[in-house]
């Protein structure tokens, strides 16, 4: 049974390798635009998730047949899918360069917060106001100016960027739509940051990162921000 044991496990490894081969080479064949990021097994058998273009798939062993939509465990009514989905876009925050954002401190700045923001973005600009009503946290904001949506978004966020204080042109622009051209031009991580947020999947703007690596995607209350941060910190701070 001790020699059986090993064998009986590399057996099902390499079964599954070979599933999961199969699965890619299949879907990327016959979905050429597909970037498929991971395959692993589900509770069902015979049924394999797929992480592609940021959002998950079922498919057979030989991915001849597709299903999309949540999956759900009936005895605990887990979402399934979207524990995956959660899972899958956790971002490392300590991996990202924060270097190339722009610090707004509130307060003491305790609590971190990561921001992929575009400054001609109005869910952004709605969603700054909301941060604003935020204490003691610090806010670090990645400029990820959307040029097919935004022409000219891009220009905006470079002067931003060079401007001798970053955190007060963008909070003059963002909130009070106010921009000051900087006296030179600069180098700036802008086109970087653009090539970041497609590695990590964003798919539009603003795109919120907490300090746990879970992101929220588009505008919401600083009532339900705050709730966050002090749910990961055990800190009462409220906002104002």
């Amino acid at each position: 049974m001790k020699r059986i044991m090993p064998l009986l496990c590399l057996a099902l490894a390499s079964t599954a390798q070979a599933d999961d081969a199969t699965i890619k080479k299949v879907l990327t064949e016959r979905f050429p635009g597909a970037v498929i990021k991971s395959i692993s097994p589900t509770p069902v058998p015979g049924l394999f998730e797929v992480y592609a273009n940021n959002s998950i798939i079922y498919v057979d062993a030989q991915a001849d047949y597709m299903l999309s939509g949540p999956m759900k465990d009936t005895q605990t009514k887990t979402n399934l899918t979207q524990k995956s989905l959660e899972a899958l876009q956790t971002i490392d925050i300590a991996s990202l360069p924060m270097n190339k954002a722009i610090l707004t401190r509130r307060g003491k700045g305790e609590r971190k917060l990561v921001v992929f923001s575009d400054p001609d973005c109005p869910y952004c600009q709605a969603l700054e106001k909301e941060l604003a009503k935020l204490d003691n946290v610090s806010i670090y904001t990645f400029l990820y100016p959307l040029e097919e949506l935004h022409p000219g978004a891009t220009a905006k966020a470079d002067a931003i960027w060079c401007a001798p204080d970053r955190a007060q042109a963008w909070s003059d622009y963002m909130l009070d739509r106010k921009l000051i051209s900087p006296a030179t031009k600069c180098e700036t991580p802008v086109q970087a940051i653009g090539a970041l947020a497609t590695q990590l999947g964003m798919m539009g703007t603003p795109a919120i990162v907490f300090s746990n690596g879970k992101r929220v995607e588009g505008s919401i209350p600083a009532e339900d921000i705050e709730a966050r941060l002090t749910a990961l910190s055990g800190q009462k701070t409220s906002a104002r």
